[in-house]
């Protein structure tokens, strides 16, 4: 900044400092509606608009972020105020096109009604539009993320869309158009802009990076559009990055992982073989590898459930590989992978992935839910489904298969001093086996049959005598009754009965009667018959049943006095 005086007067002289950078999707944000890419149907629609001089009043260009809803208003508003508009887009030459294009126009004015949501701000735009455009044909209001006005604000802007002057015209745009009342969508012709094909921003992206002189691999630009999801700003944005990290070098695939903190491939291919094998513990270093170098979680799991995603397209069809947006080399290294696993344990991959990635954007403790979600893949076990309940049974058969379990014995069918007649199997099998039941430990004959004044013991013991039982079993015994039976000869039985229908699963089950009856003689050394009876059924019971709570009938079973002891 000078200063120079002459004659007496001051004269400011300002050196303008050096452009700073501005960002690509800045920098090549499109000027016609022929470089808007993807939303032909729109653009057309548009021009011929333009053309024909059927300008509407309102307009609602709603879709995902990056789609070119903002550029295309802008293109739109400088096509309709345009003075020699060529083939519907704007010539770019005359003054009111460069005025737009500067952003010096009084006839375009752009509001974020993420910031001005109010009442008062549409009250506003009500007044401004009164007065009519200085210059040009037509006054263009862009409202750009509109479903953030406030309901007062939507009723205040309603009656001047439904009858604006004739040179107003009014751009509503939004990522979220459910948001945005019946009666103004009824108001507006409503655009909807798709999302952008890879190969789309891929050819932008190629076509951008050459003018900024910039050397990249085919396969680094058509991650980077894929990674954008549809978005053309997101892949200038991401493209940025990559260019940034790498400033005067080639942009190589293997550096846009690094950048983006991706996964490649090949190392989604070595994690499922760890899994088919249920190594967790090379999983989990598998993992810690990839946290070390600075890989994001929530991407991970998005990234991997697509390469799940791959492996089930590859064995559906064999028409699929077109459909796949990968290398050579990759495709190979899937189909390989994908002969690895059947379809119905890549479907159960897929959908705790699936689930796990709805559920980790907003965790605090991301590493956890993805530690919890990979021993699920290695342990079927672990869920209940009917899809884990065949692979378990699969694995079983094939250990079977692979001679794993070696012949019982002739004498008896166990093997010697091994009355479980479990000796034959591995701890690979064992492992695999589900441990929800405990195994039958045999009568315990050597324990003393229970007296009548035992099973006031048993009783006092109940809840810790259960607490070794499964917990499904567990929790239907913890809402039982005990009863004695009072007939004769029949001192050590001991009836247990359910409450309701849940019971009916154990009434006739000799296994969860041994584990009961074996229970109870560790607990109290004393060996109780027990017998399982619905609630509904007592009545119909060959047995004189009392509750072991009746002192009185205690004691005229046993014809002495005894002590009941309070729990």
């Amino acid at each position: 900044m000078l200063w120079s005086r002459e004659d007496g007067s001051a004269t400011l002289f300002v050196c303008e400092a050096e452009m700073s950078y501005t960002a690509l999707y800045r920098k090549f944000r499109p000027d016609t509606f022929s470089e808007v890419k993807g939303q032909d149907a729109i653009v057309t629609t548009l021009k011929n608009q333009v053309r024909a001089d059927r300008i509407g009043h309102a307009y609602l260009f709603c879709g995902t972020r990056g789609t070119g809803k903002t550029s295309v208003a802008k293109i739109f508003a400088r096509a309709v105020n345009c003075q020699h508009p060529v083939d519907g887009n704007p010539c770019g030459e005359c003054k009111t096109c460069r005025d737009i294009a500067a952003g010096r126009s009084m006839n375009v004015i752009e509001i974020d009604a993420a910031s001005n949501n109010g009442v008062d701000n549409i009250r506003e735009i009500r007044e401004e539009v009164a007065y009519s455009p200085a210059e040009g044909k037509y006054k263009v209001y862009i409202i750009d993320e509109v479903h953030m006005l406030s309901i007062g604000a939507f009723n205040a802007l309603l009656k001047t869309l439904e009858e604006p002057p004739s040179y107003v015209i009014f751009i509503l745009a939004t990522t979220e158009a459910q948001k945005i009342p019946v009666t103004i969508l009824s108001r507006c012709q409503r655009y909807d802009f798709k999302r952008i094909t890879q190969e789309e921003i891929a050819g932008r992206l190629q076509d951008l990076l050459g003018r900024e002189q910039v050397e990249a691999e085919e396969k680094a630009i058509r991650y980077i559009a894929k990674k954008a999801d549809g978005g053309m700003r997101d892949a200038l944005s991401l493209a940025d990055q990559c260019i940034s990290f790498y400033l005067g070098e080639k942009l190589t695939y293997e550096r846009v992982l690094e950048v983006l903190g991706a996964v490649d491939t090949e190392v989604f291919g070595q994690l499922l073989r760890e899994i088919l094998r249920q190594d967790v513990a090379a999983v989990f270093r598998h993992l810690e590898e990839l946290i070390i170098q600075g890989r994001d979680l929530g991407q991970l799991v998005n990234d991997f459930t697509w390469y799940l995603r791959n492996l089930m397209l590859l064995k559906a069809s064999d028409e699929m590989e077109d459909s796949l947006d990968v290398s050579a080399e990759n495709l190979a290294l899937l189909k390989e992978e994908a002969a690895l696993i059947r379809e119905d344990t890549l479907m159960r991959f897929i959908r705790i992935f699936s689930e796990l990635g709805s559920q980790i954007r907003y965790a605090s403790n991301k590493r956890v839910l993805l530690e919890v979600a990979l021993i699920k893949l290695c342990r079927p076990q672990m869920q209940r489904d009917e899809v884990s309940l065949v692979e378990r049974v699969r694995r079983l058969e094939k250990l079977l298969e692979n001679g794993a379990v070696r012949s019982a014995s002739p004498a008896g069918g166990h093997a010697a001093g091994d009355p479980s007649g479990r000796a034959g199997i591995p701890g690979a099998l064992q492992g695999a086996q589900v441990q929800e039941e405990k195994q039958d430990p045999g009568p315990q004959l050597h324990y003393e049959k229970a007296a009548p004044a035992d099973l006031q013991q048993i009783k006092t013991m109940w809840n810790s005598i259960i607490a070794g039982t499964s917990h499904r079993f567990r929790a239907v015994l913890s809402s039982a009754r005990l009863k004695f039976n009072l007939a004769e000869g029949a001192e050590n039985q001991l009836f247990v009965v359910f409450s309701d229908f849940l019971g009916e699963t154990y009434l006739d089950s000799q296994e969860s009667r041994a584990e009961l009856e074996a229970l109870i003689a560790e607990k109290t050394g004393k060996r109780a018959e027990v017998r399982f009876v619905l609630a509904a059924d007592e009545g119909i019971q060959n047995a004189r049943l009392a509750d072991i709570e009746a002192e009185e009938a205690l004691k005229d079973f046993v014809h002495m006095d005894i002590e009941i002891e309070e729990e």
